[in-house]
C-alpha cells in the first residue's frame, strides 16, 4: 500500500486558461498498464460526478480504482480556475507503458526464476462542458 501511496503524491497538473482543461498524470505506479486500462476504458467520457460514484462506492473491485478516484480527487480539488464539478466531464484517458522492474526469486536446487513487475504512467484529462453542449443536452 505504501507505493500505491507514493505513486499518487506526485502528480503532475496542468492548467491552461484558453482550453478549459485540467490535466494530470502520475507516473511510474507500481501496476500493469492492462489492470488499469479496464478501469480507464470504463470512465472515459463520463462526468466527473458519474466517475466518483463508479469508483467510489466499489462498483469495480479493482485495486486500480482507489488509485485513480484519488488522482482524479486531486486534480479537480486543486485547480485554480474555479471549475463547476458539475460541469465537468473526462474528455481524455489514456495509459502507457513504462518500465519493468526486474527482481530474482531464488528457486529449487540453486537457479533463479525472474520476476518481472510492471509499471505505467497515468493521464487524466477534464475538461468543462461549453454552454451550448449543456442546452443541447436539455432538448
Amino acid at each position: 500500500m505504501t507505493n500505491l501511496q507514493e505513486a499518487v503524491n506526485i502528480p503532475m497538473i496542468k492548467k491552461s486558461s484558453y482550453d478549459k482543461k485540467i490535466k494530470i498524470s502520475a507516473q511510474h505506479i507500481n501496476m500493469s498498464a492492462s489492470k488499469v486500462r479496464r478501469v480507464i476504458d470504463q470512465i472515459r467520457g463520463r462526468s466527473y460526478e458519474e466517475t466518483l460514484l463508479i469508483l467510489g462506492l466499489k462498483f469495480m473491485p479493482y485495486r486500480a480504482c482507489y488509485l485513480i478516484l484519488k488522482l482524479i480527487y486531486s486534480a479537480v480539488s486543486s485547480n485554480n480556475m474555479h471549475f463547476n464539478e458539475v460541469d465537468l466531464f473526462i474528455s481524455k484517458a489514456e495509459v502507457n507503458k513504462s518500465s519493468i522492474v526486474k527482481r530474482f526469486r531464488p528457486r529449487a536446487r540453486g537457479r533463479s526464476y525472474m520476476i518481472k513487475r510492471p509499471m505505467c504512467h497515468i493521464t487524466i484529462e477534464l475538461k468543462e462542458k461549453s454552454k451550448s453542449l449543456l442546452d443541447q443536452s436539455i432538448i
